[in-house]
């Protein structure tokens, strides 16, 4: 019995192939994030590189969280899907801005704000992925967003990243990265059709009862 690609929505194929960018973008940095900060900024060391990654997950961990909470409150998906774009062009901004870092500080700064960012983006991301998958697609979808968008956008940002940083050093490519991620926010945008509206507390209710 042959193999059939099954049919995907247009929200999951945005989602999908915005993410595969994002995720390219910032698999760039993977292979040189440490050597940016250990030979570039004044007092940059490994333990310095280490904690900024801390600082980024201390503020992405706790403020999505608070993020998740006001979205998944009855506001449709209007809510996620501004919030969603927010933090994306934060994040692209703030990741543009690595390239004027010259001291320590200023990476946990932008790492702060940069986890800020991707707690505006990733929840309501991660909502609209959910509401709108195909039924009876689940594993397929959820598969399809983990090889191609996290796998195939981490092999493929981890390889380029390390030659573009030979090719024309260090802090050339946050500026790539900033570009990238501000074309896979642009491409979220195309979501804006698809959006649920709000759905009245009563209708909800009524629909739950009815299920």
């Amino acid at each position: 019995m042959p193999i059939t690609f099954p049919k995907i929505n247009q929200v999951i194929l945005i989602v999908v192939f915005a993410e595969f960018i994002l995720v390219s973008a910032f698999g760039f940095l993977t292979p040189i994030f440490s050597l940016f900060i250990t030979q570039e900024l004044t007092s940059g060391t490994v333990a310095a590189a280490g904690f900024a990654l801390t600082v980024y997950w201390v503020a992405k961990s706790v403020v999505q969280l608070f993020v998740a909470r006001w979205i998944d409150k009855n506001h449709g998906e209007y809510d996620d899907f501004y919030s969603m774009i927010g933090g994306g062009l934060m994040s692209a901004c703030v990741i543009t801005l690595f390239y004027f870092a010259t001291h320590v500080w200023h990476i946990y700064l932008l790492q702060f704000l940069l986890g800020i960012g991707d707690a505006f983006l990733v929840p309501p991301f991660y909502a609209i992925f959910t509401r709108h998958i195909d039924k009876g697609q689940e594993g397929f979808e959820w598969a399809l967003y983990s090889s191609f968008s996290i796998g195939a956008g981490s092999a493929f940002g981890g390889a380029v990243g390390g030659l573009l940083a030979t090719a024309v050093g260090f802090r050339a490519i946050f500026p790539l990265v900033g570009i990238m991620a501000f074309v896979a926010t642009l491409m979220l945008a195309f979501l804006r059709p698809y959006i649920l509206p709000k759905v009245p507390q009563n209708a909800a209710r009524i629909f739950v009862e009815k299920k």
